[in-house]
């Protein structure tokens, strides 16, 4: 039995009643407030309702099964901090859930870690490639091997802090589809932040969504969208591009970011600025519109010597000088 009041419905859960507001679910205190509404007149209804939304707390969205994939280079140390820092968070967030480790061809011992972590802990699985083939690939090859209805991405370097991921799933819920989780402060220098700033512009152009600002490799979004790249197999990989593929749907959220205190970063300025290059010539017409803008200028110029030439030999006569 559902009871409707002023336009909502209120659910009853063994013997108590939910309440739809804004979205999520509201769970009353007392039982007996939700079941007084019954006999309640339509201008007493407003009354219940108002008591009803003081005396609730809220109750968080349904949980869902999660799959987070972390790609991992030359990061030995930072992996075990990473996965007991993980547990607790996804214990208490998903209903189910795993995390799946990418060896991007690591040079020291990550991929030992990686087997120990994955024999200690059921839910933590690792995937070895040959070689360094880059962090979208890698992401990518989590991607195609999650088993649950969320994925969620983070590095391997702790800036990420797993107590974050919470803040993308409850916005995952208000009907959005991917959800990124840029810093709240960024703490880069000068020429890591110009390079990060023309990569964004670049995102932005293969996107062709505002929300390319806020991309970044901290997201979490909806298994099935996979479905739309389960075909890609090009030589350059940009997930933020592969997901406006499966949706229009995308949300942000602030979070907080940690500074990275273990080893140093893999991207440098020329590494992102082959990313923003790689992605403009692999994923966005504008070469294809800076061409054409060429040659049809161009062919204008020619167009106007050809009749310059012309008109002169009308009117002058006599050859072209030259």
């Amino acid at each position: 039995m559902l009871l409707p009041i002023n336009g909502r419905w209120l659910l009853p859960i063994n013997g108590r009643w939910l309440l739809p507001i804004n979205g999520r679910w509201l769970l009353p205190i007392h039982g007996e407030v939700a079941r007084s509404a019954g006999g309640a007149t339509a201008g007493s209804r407003r009354e219940v309702e108002n008591r009803l939304l003081s005396s609730v707390p809220l109750v968080t969205s349904p949980r869902t099964s999660v799959s987070a994939v972390v790609p991992a280079y030359n990061s030995e140390l930072s992996l075990p901090q990473l996965v007991s820092r993980l547990e607790p968070v996804l214990d208490a967030a998903a209903t189910d859930y795993e995390l799946l480790i990418v060896d991007d061809g690591s040079r020291d011992g990550t991929w030992s870690v990686i087997e120990s972590l994955a024999r200690d802990h059921k839910w933590v699985r690792g995937v070895h490639l040959m070689r360094n083939y880059g962090q979208h690939n890698a992401v990518l090859c989590g991607i195609r091997l999650a088993r649950h209805d969320v994925i969620v991405t983070l590095d391997d370097d702790l800036q990420h802090p797993p107590e974050e991921i919470p803040k993308l799933l409850e916005k995952l819920s208000d009907d959005k589809d991917v959800v990124y989780g840029p810093p709240a402060q960024e703490t880069h220098g000068l020429w890591r932040d110009l390079a990060s700033q023309v990569t964004k512009i670049a995102l932005q152009s293969a996107m062709g969504a505002p929300i390319a600002r806020q991309a970044g490799p901290f997201r979490a979004f909806r298994t099935r969208i996979r479905d739309a790249f389960a075909g890609f197999d090009g030589p350059y990989v940009s997930i933020d591009v592969l997901l406006t593929w499966g949706t229009t749907r995308f949300a942000s959220v602030a979070v907080r970011h940690e500074p990275r205190t273990l080893g140093k970063s893999n991207y440098t300025f020329r590494k992102l600025v082959v990313h923003a290059v790689n992605m403009i010539t692999g994923f966005s017409t504008l070469p294809l519109q800076l061409s054409s803008l060429i040659g049809f200028s161009l062919t204008i110029v020619g167009i106007a010597a050809l009749l310059f030439v012309l008109i002169r030999y009308l009117i002058v006569g006599g050859g072209v000088p030259g």
